[in-house]
């Protein structure tokens, strides 16, 4: 009832073991608290929260226009809603590297149990865009060098995404994530791999786990978990599905309620009243006012 009952300490030191473990931990992303409990309801291992989703949450492209305050206030009403673990796109860490000390504290008192950084020059773009351009390896290494020294909880993953794969090849992306495991990273999310030879190799390069961003209509191919396992990813992501989904289903409601008036043909669609009501626990409120839930709902 009300949020998580799990502490953000315990999220991080499970997660921590879960990691730890080998297998490969699956990660939805959440595009508000609800759908973070439906993730959970679901079965799956943690709940991913897109910096590309925030801004379009609120109507902006993924340029980085989000500010911390905004991303940090986003991310702690999505990650104390479930018990499960809560990672976070933090962008280029919002600033040079004294942002960057202060962002990994934000959201270390905002909840998560973790959160990437990439090497990105700002304005940043969608990591599956053409035309990215990455910093130097000094500021990348500054960046997390940053963020690992400001660091109060050791269990909060601090994970580095680099760029540079699309800009100067697969060599360089191997290199850059070496310099940023050696810079203080937990884990590497190298973004836009193109095929699954390229995850396998990064994976076996580095000690440190690495992280597979399966988005839709990017530059990688759909990987199953299975594939991704096999090739020795251990997170994956898939961050804006959740949203592209929902998204396109609110667009042809819209357009049947256009065509027909009403939205008869599209109750099978929806989410029943009662399975909502199920997955924000109406019932608990009881314990504290008996007449918030003295009803029956009809199915």
């Amino acid at each position: 009832m009300l949020y998580s009952t799990t502490t953000p300490a315990e999220k991080r030191r499970l997660f921590r073991e879960r990691l730890a473990s080998g297998e490969l931990l699956r990660f939805p992303g959440a595009f508000n608290p609800l759908s973070a409990r439906l993730i959970e309801q679901k079965g799956f291992d943690g709940v991913y929260i897109s910096g590309a989703v925030l801004a379009a949450d609120l109507g902006l492209p993924d340029i980085g226009l989000t500010t911390l305050t905004e991303v940090a206030g986003r991310a702690k009403q999505i990650a104390r809603m479930t018990d499960l673990p809560a990672i976070v796109d933090a962008d280029t860490g919002f600033g040079e590297p004294m942002n960057v000390a202060r962002t990994i504290q934000e959201l270390e008192d905002a909840g998560l149990a973790g959160m990437h950084i990439e090497d990105q020059v700002n304005p940043k773009r969608c990591g599956h865009l053409d035309g990215k351009s990455v910093v130097d390896e000094d500021t990348a290494v500054k960046r997390i060098r940053a963020a690992a020294d400001a660091r109060r909880d050791e269990n909060f993953l601090l994970m580095a995404r680099t760029d540079i794969r699309a800009v100067e090849g697969l060599d360089a992306a191997i290199d850059r994530a070496k310099a940023l495991v050696d810079a203080g990273a937990d884990a590497i999310f190298p973004e836009a791999m193109r095929t699954l030879d390229e995850f396998e190799v990064m994976a076996n390069a580095l000690d440190v786990p690495i992280l597979a961003n399966m988005t839709e209509f990017g530059k990688s191919e759909l990987f199953s978990s299975a594939q991704l396992q096999s090739a020795g990813v251990r997170i994956v992501i898939w961050p804006v599905s959740l949203l592209r989904i929902a998204m396109g289903a609110a667009g042809r409601a819209l357009d049947t309620l256009n065509d027909e008036g009403h939205l008869t043909s599209k109750l099978g669609e929806m989410q029943h009243r009662a399975d909502l009501y199920d997955l924000i626990d109406y019932e608990s409120y009881n314990h504290f006012d008996s007449g918030v839930f003295n009803f029956t709902l009809e199915r």
